[in-house]
């Protein structure tokens, strides 16, 4: 077992080093695997006793090493509003939530080898990995960051078939890829039998890797964008996150507008701004009474075409509990709700509004509201209100005087392929990705964060205009690359002419397929496991 620890340790070392932002690594994570699948099998065919135990420890070792190596950052956001011991126990549900899910995909493949052979096992096993990431992007705890798949984030011209795939194929590639590889090394090439598979299934290898590469940088040298620019500015205020409801938000939109006025040009079509870039409650029905809005509008008045897109924190008064985290405001009598939100703003009366969907577990929304309603009170001490954000169940666009098509992506919600796709779907001609990355330091996860916009910009052909409040901000094109970037804590403004695109493709048109069939064959696999586990019991009694 010693052995068996060691070569777990290697394959917690080598998703590590190929993970974002690692640069020019990724291409390990098609064998990162197979050190661990060598010490499980040599569980598997050893005699000794608790062979399950000794399965899950491995892979929990594992991926628990993996993730809070590439996620660390965690803990920084939290450690800079709760004392460290408070922010330690507080991380460990991140770190070890999503590798425990990951292991029980090897646990469940353990058990599927002592009831089928390996080819079904190995089919068991892709399946139950994928049905596990779509579990964790669909659940109330949902943190799909460390999907396999985005693992060729910071290497995207390798997965340029994304485009037909999302994230779900490169996670489908990745297993196969360390499937194929632990098999070459388990073959005896001793003997001739054993010698002509391990050649088979080192050409299969090969084809599996480099068909799909050569694939892609056929596409990614061939991807010709069509001519249908839109000039677009992106600001980055660079206003200390744990300040900024401090500071007058007066200051705050006036800084906002000095740096838009500071590179837009009259053709400007959007000047975007970050996640709460104005830091004040704003009740939605009575916006065009503000302050801020109002000084919006004055700013506007100089740009024909022009519109602010920016993040803000809204409100709105029911007469009636409409969501279930409305809550009763005594002083208004009424129902109160809370929102992330985004909201558009032109040259005219006309006010469209986003609210985030996908809110962030324990900051923005209490997971399992109903049964965990007596945590509430701690909730709120987090910074949210007792009942969570409110949220729409569906992307909104929004769409400009001119007739430009705006996705309004609110921070987390980018590293959802599907989710951003259905913008897409929706007649979304571009990606502007508003977000807050302040509150996890100058570490890895701001770059990680932005790296993902790769992905969603191939996958859906659109280009990806991202502000953030600090580092980083930029310009993304259809075919991923980094157009234009700022650097971490500085104010600045970027412009580019980017290409609007109302093409769909194939993945926008059908979403996560491949994750539907995985979730319905690992549903099918665990029947088999129980079905032929319970038989093998009865066989044992009589």
């Amino acid at each position: 077992m010693k052995r068996n620890y060691f070569l777990a340790l290697i394959s917690a070392f080598l998703l590590w080093i190929a993970w974002p932002p690692m640069q020019f690594t990724a291409p390990l994570l098609l064998v990162a695997l197979v050190p661990l699948l060598r010490a499980i099998e040599s569980v598997i065919q050893s005699d000794q006793r608790a062979k399950g135990r000794k399965v899950f420890l491995l892979a929990g070792l594992t991926f628990l090493i993996w993730n809070t190596a590439s996620i660390y950052w965690v803990f920084n956001s939290l450690n800079a509003v709760l004392p460290v011991w408070v922010a330690s126990l507080i991380s460990i549900i991140p770190f070890g939530l999503a590798a425990l899910l990951m292991t029980l995909s090897f646990w469940l493949y353990y058990k599927m080898r002592r009831v089928a052979g390996k080819i079904l096992s190995y089919a068991g096993l892709i399946s139950f990995w994928i049905a596990y990431e779509y579990l964790h992007q669909t659940w109330d705890l949902a943190f799909p960051w460390m999907n396999l798949g985005n693992g060729f984030a910071e290497t995207h011209s390798l997965v340029q078939w994304y485009e037909y795939t999302g994230v779900y194929g490169g996670t489908l590639w990745i297993l196969i890829a360390n499937i194929l590889a632990f098999e070459i090394g388990a073959q005896n090439d001793t003997v001739a039998e054993g010698l002509k598979l391990k050649k088979k299934l080192t050409l299969a290898l090969s084809a599996w890797i480099i068909i799909p590469i050569t694939f892609s940088l056929i596409i990614y040298t061939r991807y010709t964008e069509a001519v249908n620019p839109a000039n677009i500015v992106v600001v980055q205020p660079n206003v200390d996150p744990y300040a900024k409801w401090e500071k007058p938000a007066e200051w705050q939109t006036d800084q906002l507008i000095r740096l838009s006025d500071s590179v837009g040009q009259t053709n400007t079509e959007y000047f975007i701004w970050p996640e709460t870039a104005v830091p004040q409650f704003i009740e939605e029905y009575t916006i065009r009474e503000n302050p801020s809005y109002l000084r919006i509008q004055q700013f506007l008045s100089k740009y024909k075409n022009g519109n602010v897109l920016t993040g803000i924190e809204s409100f709105n008064l029911y007469d009636t509990q409409e969501t279930p985290t409305a809550a009763f405001n005594k002083s208004a009598g009424k129902y109160l709700d809370y929102y992330n939100a985004a909201v558009n703003i032109e040259n005219s009366s006309k006010v469209q509004f986003y609210h985030k969907s996908k809110l962030v577990p324990g900051v923005e929304s209490l997971p399992f509201a109903s049964a965990l309603s007596f945590l509430k009170p701690v909730f709120a001490s987090f910074g949210g209100s007792s009942g969570g954000f409110g949220r729409q169940d569906k992307p909104s666009v929004f769409y400009t005087q001119s007739g430009l098509a705006a996705a309004p992506v609110i921070c987390y919600e980018s590293i959802w392929g599907s989710y951003v796709a259905e913008y897409v779907k929706d007649g979304a001609q571009f990606i502007a990705i508003i977000t807050n990355d302040a509150w996890w330091g100058n570490t890895s996860g701001k770059d990680q964060h932005l790296a993902y916009a790769k992905l969603r910009a191939i996958e859906t052909r659109r280009w990806v205009a991202r502000s953030a409040n600090t580092g980083i901000s930029g310009f993304i094109n259809q075919r991923g690359d980094l157009a234009q970037s700022s650097k971490w804590w500085v104010p600045t403004a970027l412009k580019q002419d980017i290409n609007l695109n109302s093409d769909l493709t194939f993945y926008v048109q059908y979403g996560d397929y491949i994750a539907w069939i995985g979730c319905v064959l690992a549903g099918l696999f665990i029947g088999l496991i129980l079905i032929r586990s319970l038989k093998v019991n009865n066989a044992i009694e009589s």
